[in-house]
Formats: C-alpha cells, structure tokens, sequence
C-alpha cells in the first residue's frame, strides 16, 4: 500500500526559506529533538530573561518535554484563522535556532508576528538578523501581508537592534508581566511599502504554493 508523502498531506512541510547558507525549514520531529538539545545547552546569559514564558529554566528533561509539547500544540492548533508556523534556521546545515511567524485573522487583518531564538553558541554572528530578514521576506513576498510587528523588553537591546537593522520603526511601548516583575516592552513595525522601498537580499521560497492553500490564503499581493 502507498503512503501518502508527509508533504502533501501537511504541505507546511514542505516550506523553505533559503538566503543564501542560510535556511528555514519545517521542523520535523528529528528536527525538535535536536532544537531541544540546543535549547538545554544554553539560549541567553543567565541572568536574563527574554521571554514571557520563562521555559529556558526548566530542568533538561522537563525542557525537552516542553519544547515538544508547544511544537506538537502548534501544529494541532493551526488553522486559517489563527496560525503559527514554527520553522528551524539551519546555517550551512547546520541547526543553529528557531524562527517563528504567527498570526491571528490573518485573511483580513495581513498583519504577522514574529518571535525567535538562537543557540548561544551560534550568537553574535549576525544570524539573527539574517533570519529575521528570510522570514520577513516569507510574510510580505510568500503570504501578502501588510505589515510585520515584532516586540522585545527594554533590557534586551540584542533583539531590538535586529529589528533596527531590517527596517522596522518604533511602535510605542507597553508594560508586560514577566513572572512576578512587570517590565516595558518595545514594539516594532515593518510595512510593506517600506520593505519594498529598501535593498535586501535575495530570498529562495520553496513549497509556498501548499503553505498558502493550507492556510488559506490567497495569492500573493503585487
């Protein structure tokens, strides 16, 4: 009896976002456990905290379970209302981080989020930006949308600054719980008119076609 192959029954997994050595993948279940081994060997220093949820503080094993629980709950969860595409960032095949786009009323809102994290060892190379930018292009050339947020809390001035660099503007700047401390958090906007007014690099999207119907999503805007 013939299997359906994975990437047509979940055509999400067939998704690449390729800028030059640089890659985003669908992260398949090989792929998790590696990102919870690189998640157990250290995100961020240890006296910081740039997440909301603090997961990176859990035991190893108790990461690991974490980690592979919100990534199978994001899949089940996906729908064309409300979705979250979790994509693995390879650098010259090597796994080095996670990159995520998610949003909610997407068909008429076109308006994308964006979260992600890199393995410490692989920091201060420049992928982060490099990534921001892949998946950038993915949500303006690959889905259509307007524009592109993303958020980061005032003490953590590495990721406000890859937000700087891809051309996002300030958007105000809110309170948010984090555990028991309440701290600022600085949101960024990107448009699509001054994403296609800047220079960038050039973007391979491989598997858009099925992302797109998946999500149910029309066609790319010019």
């Amino acid at each position: 009896m013939t299997t359906t192959p994975l990437t047509e029954a979940w055509p999400i997994a067939a998704l690449r976002v390729i800028e030059g050595d640089l890659e985003l993948r669908f992260a398949d279940d090989e792929l998790l456990l590696q990102l919870a081994d690189l998640a157990v060997r250290g995100v961020h220093a240890p006296d910081a905290m740039p997440f909301l949820v603090p997961w990176t503080q859990a035991e190893p094993d108790a990461l690991r379970r974490g980690l592979l629980a919100y990534h199978w709950g994001a899949r089940a969860a996906l729908a064309p209302d409300a979705w979250n595409l979790e994509l693995a960032v390879l650098v010259g095949g090597e796994l080095v981080g996670m990159q995520s786009i998610f949003a909610k009323h997407f068909p008429v809102r076109r308006t994308v989020a964006s979260g992600s994290w890199l393995g410490l060892e692989h920091q201060g190379r420049g992928i982060g930006t490099r990534m921001r930018r892949a998946v950038v292009h993915l949500a303006f050339e690959g889905l259509g949308a307007e524009d592109v947020t993303s958020e980061a809390f005032v003490d953590n001035p590495r990721s406000q600054r890859v937000s700087e660099k891809v051309g996002y503007v300030d958007n105000g700047v809110h309170r948010a719980s984090r555990g028991d401390e309440v701290v600022e958090s600085r949101r960024f906007r990107l448009t699509r008119t001054a994403w296609l007014a800047a220079e960038r690099p050039a973007v391979e999207l491989q598997g858009i076609e099925g992302v797109r119907r998946q999500l149910g999503i029309e066609p790319a805007r010019d």
